[in-house]
């Protein structure tokens, strides 16, 4: 474990870039999930057309291709703010449409006699999906939500193929200097991704009884 410890900075450091990518990409993936479970139950039938193509693709397309379009076409087309920024915007895009289809099968959960109650005493659409359906859908999707962010905590490593120095961009640097201690190496990786992973599952699971409780 001595290689470890000696190059703990690198490990941190990369640890805390995949972090970065997991809090930016998430957040960034629950807004445009949202946008898009919203337009995918919008009345307007372009809405759904585009929601509806844009999760198809997008959901179905490689994300080491979509991360290669954001790293190499974006500069290419005059928009280049860093390597990182790159990476962020590329499991946003990714990622977005799992949060989307998970928030969707949850306002499929809702009855719809909640939304037609809603109709009836004069609240729009809009209304009627922020202040009744939207607050009880997240509720049920909880533990989906949490297994697809836990996916785009895994899915942070391919990053590294595409300039972004995290996780396993560091195990990579270190492993150049000391190639005899590949395999502690990588126990290392395992173990940060791992102290993630396992706190998302925590977390899940005590919002989940918490909910339980509220219904």
């Amino acid at each position: 474990m001595d290689a470890v410890i000696e190059n703990l900075p690198l490990f941190l450091e990369g640890f805390r870039n995949t972090l970065g990518l997991l809090v930016l990409a998430g957040i960034g993936a629950l807004v445009l999930g949202i946008i898009i479970a919203t337009m995918r139950i919008s009345p307007v039938a372009s809405f759904r057309g585009f929601a509806t193509v844009y999760t198809e693709i997008v959901r179905n397309t490689p994300l080491t291709l979509v991360l290669f379009f954001c790293a190499y076409l974006l500069p290419y087309l005059q928009y280049s703010p860093g390597y990182f920024t790159l990476a962020t915007i590329g499991l946003t895009v990714y990622t977005s449409p799992f949060v989307a289809e998970a928030l969707r099968s949850g306002i499929n959960g809702v009855h719809v006699g909640q939304a037609e109650a809603a109709r009836s005493i004069g609240l729009t659409f809009g209304q009627t999906l922020s202040f009744v359906v939207m607050p009880q859908a997240v509720r049920m999707v909880i533990p989906p939500l949490i297994n697809v962010f836990i996916a785009l905590t895994k899915n942070t490593s391919v990053a590294g193929a595409f300039f972004v120095f995290e996780l396993f961009g560091a195990a990579r640097k270190v492993t150049n200097l000391r190639g005899d201690e590949v395999l502690a190496i990588l126990l290392a990786v395992a173990a940060f991704y791992l102290l993630v992973t396992v706190s998302l599952g925590l977390i899940a699971g005590r919002v989940e009884k918490k909910v339980a409780v509220l219904r």
